[in-house]
């Protein structure tokens, strides 16, 4: 049973009163690749960490399908950070350790994690420390880590932003792949061009509050709002 559709009604989160997310209201269904924007403070991350069940937010309500909520929801989704967490081991135990962690058997678990680091492009990397890999293949590690799970939501924060050019392709195809392979993928990113290649549809958000949802074409040839306008020119924000 799906955990779609994912629905945040009048999300907030407040620190001492500070409110840092308000009233954000969203719906993700479907197999649209939703690509979130907006400047530094918009509140990105921690709305996908809230999301995602990582956070909980102090007012509103974060509901995936009623009927597959619960322990369905948890294991069904997967992110994937801008500084992967990779243990102190090979990139196949990493992998491994994973799917044992959702409740794979150990045989299987390792077929299941040298699949996952062949589709990424790193089987012959399997047996390397994952300490000692470069930054892009740690984050190909992560990738794979999450599509080893099978994970029909996948959220990506900022998963090319300390990349070479040759390592963000390299990530962007391994995305694309998993996207094509059935997972609903929601991402934020700095990179508008990238937000362009990938994306179905654009979450901009400024100040907390998210202030626009379109299609890719429409948000970057016909943005709703001047913010979203000045952003796409590259001017600041305040």
């Amino acid at each position: 049973m799906s955990i779609l559709p994912l629905e945040l009604h009048g999300v907030g989160f407040a620190v001492d009163g500070n409110a840092l997310l308000s009233d954000i209201d969203l719906r993700f269904d479907g197999s649209a690749r939703s690509m979130i924007v907006g400047p530094n403070g918009a509140g990105k991350s921690l709305l996908l960490r809230i999301a995602h069940g990582l956070v909980e937010a102090t007012s509103g309500e974060v509901r995936w399908n009623p009927a597959a909520d619960g322990p369905d929801a948890r294991h069904a989704q997967a992110m994937v950070f801008e500084r992967p967490v990779l243990l102190r081991r090979s990139a196949q135990a990493n992998v491994e350790y994973a799917l044992v962690n959702a409740g794979c058997e150990k045989d299987q678990a390792s077929a299941r994690a040298r699949e996952s680091l062949e589709r990424t492009g790193l089987l012959a990397l399997a047996d390397r420390h994952a300490r000692v890999l470069s930054s892009g293949e740690r984050q190909r590690v992560a990738l794979a880590r999450a599509w080893a799970l099978e994970p029909e939501v996948l959220f990506l924060d900022e998963p090319t932003s300390a990349l070479d050019p040759t390592a963000v392709r390299a990530v962007e195809e391994i995305i694309e792949a998993i996207a094509s392979a059935g997972t609903r993928v929601i991402m934020i990113t700095h990179d508008l061009a990238q937000a362009q290649r990938l994306g179905d549809e654009v979450v901009f958000m400024n100040r907390g509050r998210v202030e626009e949802t379109a299609s890719v074409e429409r948000f970057f040839d016909e943005p709703a709002s001047d913010d979203a306008r000045a952003f796409i020119k590259g001017e600041l924000l305040w």
